[in-house]
C-alpha cells in the first residue's frame, strides 16, 4: 500500500514537472521560469549571500506589512479575525522520519549507481564506453573554457523550458537528424572497434 502511494506521489511530481516544462499552464511556467532566471542572473552579478539576504528581507517585509495592515484594519473595524497567517501557522511543516528515510534511500541508491558507473568507466570495463566518456570530457574542456558553471546553469534553464516545446512541435524533423547523427557515430565506433582487438561489438 505504501509503495503504491509512493509511486502515485512520484508520478504526480513528474507530471507537474512535465507540465511546467511543456508550458501546459502558461502562468505557472512563466512564474517558475522567470523567478528561476532572475535568481540565476542575480547570483551572476552579486554574491549568493547578498541575493539570499535581499530575497529574505523582501519576503519578511511583505509578511510584516500584511501583519501590521491586518492589525490596524481589525482595530479600526473592531473585528476579531485573528492572525492573518493562522491557517499556515497551524500547519505541520516538520519532516517525518518516513519521508526523510525514503529520500535518503533514494539518494543513496543514486550515489551507489554513480560510483558503479564511474568504476565501469575509469577501469575500462568496456573500452567503447570509456572512449565515449573521454570524448565527452574533451568536449567539456572547450565548454569550460568558454562558459563558467553559472552560465551553463542559465543556459540549461533556458534549454529546459524551450527544448521540450520545440521538440514537441518539430518532433519528426528532429528525430530524423538525431537518427542520422547516431548512425554516423555508430559507424565511427564500428571502425575503431574493427581496428582494436578485444572490444565488445556494438548492437
Amino acid at each position: 500500500m505504501d509503495e503504491m502511494k509512493d509511486c502515485q506521489a512520484s508520478s504526480h511530481w513528474k507530471q507537474m514537472v512535465l507540465d511546467l516544462l511543456y508550458w501546459r499552464n502558461l502562468r505557472s511556467s512563466a512564474v517558475v521560469f522567470g523567478s528561476s532566471l532572475l535568481l540565476l542572473l542575480s547570483i551572476s552579478t552579486c554574491s549568493i549571500i547578498t541575493v539570499i539576504t535581499y530575497m529574505t528581507l523582501a519576503l519578511l517585509s511583505v509578511t510584516v506589512s500584511i501583519r501590521i495592515y491586518k492589525g490596524i484594519l481589525q482595530a479600526i473595524l473592531k473585528s476579531d479575525e485573528g492572525h492573518p497567517f493562522k491557517q499556515y501557522l497551524d500547519k505541520d511543516v516538520g519532516l517525518s522520519k518516513d519521508l526523510v528515510q525514503k529520500y535518503s534511500d533514494m539518494a543513496l541508491g543514486q550515489i551507489n549507481s554513480g560510483l558503479i558507473e564511474l568504476r565501469h568507466l575509469f577501469l575500462v570495463e568496456d573500452l567503447v564506453d570509456s572512449l565515449k566518456f573521454a570524448v565527452f570530457l574533451w568536449i567539456m574542456t572547450y565548454v569550460g573554457a568558454v562558459f563558467n558553471g553559472l552560465t551553463l546553469l542559465i543556459l540549461g534553464l533556458i534549454g529546459a523550458f524551450s527544448c521540450p516545446v520545440i521538440y514537441e512541435k518539430h518532433q519528426t524533423e528532429i528525430d530524423q537528424y538525431i537518427s542520422m547523427v547516431k548512425n554516423q557515430i555508430k559507424d565511427i565506433l564500428g571502425k575503431i572497434q574493427a581496428k582494436v582487438p578485444g572490444m565488445k561489438k556494438l548492437e
